[in-house]
């Protein structure tokens, strides 16, 4: 019997610091997932805000007798309001807009989770008919 006892002994003292060995290897593994899975997040985020301002842009510029650039500037107003940081570097145009259609475009740079590295490139845009009288078909 006490051969048994030695040999599980050995077994248990060769295990140890294998947990802190473990963590050290999945620790950086984890940590990089949880930042990929915020910073993914945040990008979702920052396309959203693109998105509505684009639509809210296009709201304002489709309207009777509105030109384009009240859309662009409703857009801005709109990610002035919302956006804070989490969109960045924003630029908004109305180019693609006709006498008949309006297209607005947000384009910007989501936060990023790690400093100094810059956020993910986010461009959204959205178009509507422009709102006009129209003469009724034969």
């Amino acid at each position: 019997m006490p051969s048994r006892s030695r040999s599980r002994r050995r077994t248990a003292q060769g295990d140890a610091g294998s947990a802190t060995l473990e963590i050290a290897i999945v620790g950086p593994a984890l940590l990089l997932l949880i930042f990929t899975i915020v910073q993914a997040a945040i990008w979702f985020y920052a396309r959203n805000l693109a998105l509505a301002a684009a639509q809210e842009g296009v709201s304002a510029g489709r309207g009777y007798g509105a030109s384009p650039s009240v859309g662009v500037t409703r857009a801005r107003s709109f990610l002035d309001r919302a956006a804070q940081d989490s969109l960045q570097s924003v630029a908004v145009s109305s180019s693609g807009s006709t006498a008949t259609r309006i297209r607005i475009e947000v384009r910007g740079r989501s936060l990023s989770v790690l400093p100094g590295i810059p956020g993910i490139s986010v461009t959204q845009s959205a178009q509507g008919p422009v709102e006009r009288f129209t003469v009724a078909g034969p």
